[in-house]
């Protein structure tokens, strides 16, 4: 996989780890988001009170989903970092995402990662290396998130690293394609 994907710029061609944007930090109620037209992340919208981010949110650079946005990232980290933070990471896995709105259907994978420098995740190498509680949670949290927002969220799949980085591969040709 590394091979495949090395010259491609969500790849760090120094260390081979996937490069991770942050838009919106561990336990923040606000969702950020990256506007390219702008060159700044703005608000785009508040979760309710008692719900927050469980982990850092971000986007791999330079791909695209079917959704039109680069492909979604959960990162794992010791502390929150910040919008627009650059993190090198390990993908876990991915979480294969139906998402409906106004009765149309996208893929809207949420991919999983590690830090590279994380001094708690380490030992995490694959998605089913982490509690499948804490899977399941995540997995709600997305679903209640998206609810919010008045979509609907299906979880399809639970898949490894090798799986991920096809998925990526394919956001980075999709991205190609579009520019």
């Amino acid at each position: 996989m590394a091979a495949n994907l090395q010259h491609l710029p969500f790849r760090d061609p120094e260390s081979d780890l996937f490069q991770v944007i942050i838009e919106t930090p561990k336990g923040s109620r606000n969702k950020y988001s990256y506007d390219a037209q702008r060159a700044l992340f703005t608000l785009k919208g508040v979760l309710p009170a008692g719900a927050s981010f469980p982990f850092d949110f971000g986007f791999l650079p330079s791909t695209l989903g079917q959704d039109g946005d680069p492909l979604d990232v959960l990162l794992l980290l010791d502390e929150p970092a910040f919008p627009g933070c650059l993190v090198l990471a390990r993908i876990i896995g991915v979480l294969a995402v139906e998402q409906t709105k106004d009765g149309h259907t996208l893929r809207n994978d949420r991919f999983l990662a590690v830090a590279a420098i994380s001094q708690t995740q380490q030992s995490i190498q694959d998605l089913q290396d982490l509690d499948k509680d804490l899977v399941t949670q995540i997995e709600h949290f997305f679903k209640s998130y998206t609810e919010m927002k008045g979509q609907e969220l299906k979880i399809t799949g639970r898949y490894g690293p090798k799986k991920a980085g096809q998925l990526i591969q394919a956001g980075g040709k999709l991205f190609q394609r579009a520019t």
